[in-house]
């Protein structure tokens, strides 16, 4: 619990003790505009015929990954804005790169939409994604730790495809 705490106020601390009256509401919009900058950036950066790219062997794949931040970014930002995620057709991590990445940025653009009227006046409600149940507030702060997490994986995957990451670049 001790951990948890040091990460929610090393996390939210600074919008907490920022101005405003919505400092959680404005710190998951501003993560999700520098996140989705880098992420997508990344996705970007990977070729195509490194999408197969996986790190020790049984780790994921770099495809696998773009995937997943899209669709578990779909599932978080309709749970948090309390609105309904689209309807989008399934893909597979094997998809042309093309396809993953307009996933991914697709997926970024709704968040965009789903997030922009949240406001604080809900943190402690319930949400349930699939059988974890949280605070508005705990969700926020899982989406967000799962961006810092995957961007982080996808620049290790650059990095040993001898690519710059796009936030290392100027």
């Amino acid at each position: 619990m001790k951990k948890l705490s040091y990460l929610l106020i090393f996390t939210l601390g600074p919008a907490l003790f920022g101005q405003g009256k919505n400092p959680i509401s404005t710190f998951i919009r501003d993560a999700l505009a520098e996140r989705s900058k880098h992420m997508v950036a990344a996705a970007v950066e990977m070729p195509g015929d490194k999408y197969s790219f996986k790190a020790p062997p049984d780790l994921i794949t770099f495809g696998y990954l773009v995937l997943h931040v899209a669709d578990g970014n779909y599932i978080y930002c309709a749970k948090i804005g309390g609105v309904s995620a689209p309807e989008v057709p399934t893909l597979s991590e094997t998809d042309p790169k093309d396809k993953l990445v307009e996933r991914l940025k697709a997926s970024f653009d709704f968040c965009t939409t789903a997030l922009a009227k949240l406001d604080d006046s809900n943190m402690g409600e319930t949400l349930a994604i699939g059988e974890i149940k949280a605070s508005r507030a705990m969700t926020i702060l899982t989406l967000s730790s799962s961006w810092a997490t995957h961007y982080s994986t996808e620049e290790s995957y650059l990095q040993l495809n001898g690519l710059p990451s796009p936030s290392a670049k100027k």
